[in-house]
């Protein structure tokens, strides 16, 4: 039974429904530019074939909320009647005292849902509702007739039960900061389609890379936009300032560096890093001491794609090792940052390895740290954005495609990313000049044959050069070209892992 008067409920749900009044979405809250998985969702809801419910997933600030109002505006385009079409922003203090099924079960009734003419749900900030993933599991197993997209900004939809109850009754939509070519094509560095990023992708990021022909980058005048990118982070309301760091900028005024670093650090520390440490993650887990979370992270942004330590952090912040693993687990749920274990064609001894340390964007731990302009004059730091860029790319094609991402290190040797697809397996290391030395990848695909002629190393000046499976020896790739394959490859697993063609 619903507790809020209907007077309150009605003004709520109407205010967050403004297209029963006007037939179609502000164009505020669905602006026209927009991120490839607003581009596919809509298909994915009206053909729901096979039935699903959608999750999107993502960090705090990269656009899961306008990704569903502009999948609203799509179905409406389509001819979907708005009475149909019902948003509930969930962590509204109204509708947080109601039961999910309630409000679900009022949308059904209200709109006259039938299974030929389905309510189309659009939940917002979902974990803020008890009991959600019942609920989701109660309605689908009733066939209740619902479409229903939702988002999280914590992934307490990993959770074990959660996933057991999602199993064949939802999928998990990851909506990761922008990727390179998604901002090149933002920022206008060239016209949209000008490099036909999606025809770059082969069947897998192994094909697509061995299909370049040798020579110099075919992107070497993007290294520009990607230090930008670098700076300000892959966040939409962030990304119109790296566009007027462009020479072409419309107002005249241009951004400078130290600009885009300061503002960026400006806007996300107080919701990408404060309010998912003292909001989000409690909210989502009960943690009932978020400073000391607040102090892991800042140890943590101090060390990012350093080997973790846990028994020295634990000393230094006073708290025991289940304590750190556990808030670490909130931390990576809450997709702030992700770690990778180290590679071993033996499971057990992947999972009793050190583990490599990544923040979901670079920006993120900038604003952790509040590191001004440090990033700009440091080398050393523009180095570490430099791999952290490159693993959090492969991590979101990894989400995509089920392909499972490590580092490896056996002793001073080391290999920053092996991407372990199980036909065509990588090894890449990322290194700020060409001539960085290869004795890790040497090493690596010395003890594991699978990887010989499939080790590169990555740098901003290098040149397309493949390896010969006839030698452990490693390849080249310029860092730009790199990221723009990668990025190419996780629009295309993202597609068929929607069922469904942009």
């Amino acid at each position: 039974m619903l507790q809020s008067s209907p007077e309150d409920l009605q003004r709520v749900i109407h205010e967050q429904n403004p297209w029963w009044r006007h037939g179609k979405v502000p164009e505020p809250l669905a602006p026209p530019v927009e991120r490839p998985l607003a581009q596919l969702l809509w298909r994915r809801l009206l053909k729901d074939d096979p039935r699903r419910y959608q999750l999107i997933l993502g960090p705090r600030r990269v656009g899961k909320t306008t990704v569903l109002y502009q999948t609203v505006a799509h179905l409406l385009d389509k001819g979907v009647d708005s009475s149909r079409i019902w948003w509930f922003r969930l962590d509204h203090p109204i509708l947080l005292r109601e039961e999910l099924g309630d409000l679900l079960h009022f949308a059904v009734e209200s709109s006259g849902a039938t299974p030929d003419r389905p309510a189309y749900l659009m939940l917002d900030e979902l974990v803020y509702a008890e009991s959600w993933d019942t609920w989701l599991k109660s309605f689908y197993d009733d066939q209740r007739p619902v479409k229903i997209a939702a988002t999280s900004s914590a992934a307490a939809a990993l959770h074990k039960g959660r996933v057991e109850s999602g199993v064949g009754r939802w999928e998990e939509q990851h909506l990761t900061p922008y990727s390179f070519p998604e901002y090149l094509d933002l920022a206008t560095v060239a016209a949209p389609g000008q490099y036909n990023w999606e025809g770059l992708a082969g069947e897998t990021l192994s094909e697509t890379v061995q299909k370049w022909p040798a020579g110099p980058s075919k992107f070497s005048v993007l290294s520009l936009a990607r230090r930008r990118l670098l700076l300000t982070g892959g966040f939409p309301e962030l990304l119109h300032y790296a566009k007027k760091a462009m020479p072409e900028a419309e107002d005249g005024y241009q951004y400078s560096e130290g600009d885009l670093s300061l503002i960026s650090q400006q806007v996300l520390r107080p919701d990408a890093v404060e309010r998912a440490v003292y909001k989000d993650i409690p909210q989502s887990f009960g943690v009932g001491n978020p400073m000391m979370l607040e102090r892991l992270l800042y140890v943590l942004a101090d060390q990012v794609t350093g080997l973790l330590s846990p028994t020295s952090i634990c000393s230094n912040l006073g708290i025991t090792v289940p304590t750190f693993d556990r808030y670490l687990s909130y931390l990576e749920q809450a997709f702030m940052v992700f770690t990778l274990p180290n590679y071993s064609a033996s499971e057990a001894k992947v999972q009793r390895r050190g583990r490599k340390l990544y923040f979901i964007d670079g920006a993120v731990r900038n604003a952790a740290l509040q590191r001004g302009l440090a990033p700009i004059d440091d080398s050393a730091e523009m180095g570490v954005l430099l791999e952290n860029l490159v693993a959090a790319s492969l991590r979101t094609l990894s989400a995509h495609n089920g392909v499972r991402l490590y580092h490896w290190r056996d002793g001073d040797r080391e290999v920053d990313l092996i991407y372990d697809d199980p036909q065509s397996p990588l090894a890449f290391e990322i290194a700020s000049s060409s001539r960085h030395g290869r004795g890790g990848l040497n090493h690596f695909a010395t003890r594991n044959k699978r990887f010989r002629g499939n080790c590169y190393l990555v740098a901003p000046d290098a040149e397309v050069r493949h390896p010969s499976i006839n030698s452990p020896g490693p390849g080249t790739l310029p860092l730009d070209d790199f990221l723009v394959a990668i990025g190419a490859q996780a629009h295309q697993a993202m597609t068929r892992r929607l069922g469904v063609r942009d």
